[in-house]
């Protein structure tokens, strides 16, 4: 008996140990959490590019690594890299033209004054011409310093984000070369079944790889057709705009509409009421509804999930994890799914009980 309670101790504190060192290893690691999770989801979507270099090489795995993510840079960033040049650049144009404007008319109350006549509504705005004013000049006198600390904290970011980047594609290397022993080994530990541990993996590869495909159409479509209605319409830059409504739709159902929607109040500001209406009209009927059918049938059916988890795992994911929370968020809302579905299966019998009990 005091052997028995002397082993169950030791279990005791082997595990309390093992918890400590734990936290205070991934509190050591915390700031490379992000990329490590990052490196992990590409290597696994990756996997069958490795597989296919693994064959042909004949098991050399290093080299097999490298000539995967040799092909991943060769199809995905140098083309990403010369859009964000092109994004970039029209983003320096933007800026150079419309501060110094703002400051001019800002600065100008007569100008200022002539501009609020010339809106639709100024009745109702004339009340409130002289708070408008002052805030308008407070704001165009900010604007150089806060573009001064934007552009001094840009050397840092950028120099942050190339650490980052490395530590990715080397993190990504490895995962690439070693990554079934790795899995295997994190696997032993656990205590779940063969089955469920399957099944995790299998609703994790799935929902990744849905997300990032139906993410990646939708955004590009909904860029490329609203960037377009822009340009028609006469406003410059379209293409950045359009790369940044690429970007915005991520979010379900409210995505795109970040840009288009004040894009249409500045047109109709403006004066220009039919390239207003076209591009409302064109948004809302063609634009909008690209979000509500292509991303049930890319994201929805290969995950099994229900529109609104995959709205608020977008949301929520971006809330937590920032800009890849899009990835993250709807992966762990379908992991939250299967582990209540394998509770619900585990413990079927024990429920159906305690419900006939409460009915007698």
């Amino acid at each position: 008996m005091n052997s028995a309670n002397s082993i169950k101790a030791n279990q005791v504190i082997l595990l309390l140990i093992v918890l400590f060192i734990s936290a205070i290893f991934f509190a050591m690691i915390r700031y490379f959490l992000m990329v490590i999770v990052l490196a992990a989801i590409f290597s696994a979507l990756s996997m069958p590019v490795f597989h296919r270099f693994d064959h042909w090489f004949r098991g050399r795995k290093s080299l097999s690594a490298a000539m995967t993510m040799l092909t991943l840079f060769l199809i995905v960033f140098i083309p990403l890299a010369v859009l964000l040049s092109v994004v970039v650049s029209q983003a320096i144009k933007i800026s150079s033209v419309a501060v110094p404007w703002i400051q001019a008319q800002f600065h100008e109350p007569a100008a200022f004054n002539e501009y609020l006549r010339s809106l639709p509504f100024y009745a109702e705005l004339e009340v409130y011409r002289e708070n408008i004013l002052q805030k308008a000049v407070e704001l165009a006198d900010r604007t150089g310093t806060v573009l001064f600390a934007n552009i001094s904290s840009f050397t840092y970011s950028a120099v942050n984000d190339l650490f980052l980047l490395f530590i990715f594609l080397y993190t990504m290397f490895f995962f690439l070369r070693d990554g079934k022993e790795i899995l295997e080994k994190v696997l032993s530990y656990s205590p779940l079944t063969e089955t469920d541990q399957h099944r995790l993996l299998g609703k994790f590869l799935s929902v990744t790889r849905a997300t990032i495909k139906g993410s990646m159409v939708i955004g590009v479509v909904q860029g490329s057709l609203a960037g377009l209605a822009l340009h028609f319409a006469g406003i410059e830059s379209a293409i950045f705009w359009g790369a940044i409504m690429t970007v915005v739709s991520v979010v379900p159902i409210i995505g795109s509409a970040l840009i288009w929607i004040p894009a249409v109040i500045y047109l109709a500001a403006a004066g220009q009421y039919p390239q207003a209406i076209g591009v409302l009209l064109f948004c809302v009927l063609i634009v909008g509804q690209i979000d509500n059918i292509l991303r049930p049938i890319l994201v929805g059916r290969d995950t099994q999930m229900h529109a609104l988890l995959i709205f608020f795992g977008t949301l929520g994911g971006i809330g937590l994890f920032g800009a890849f929370g899009f990835i993250i968020g709807p992966i762990i809302a379908a992991l939250f799914m299967t582990v209540w579905e394998m509770y619900g299966e585990t413990f079927s019998s024990f429920l159906s009980e305690i419900k006939k009990e409460n009915a007698e």
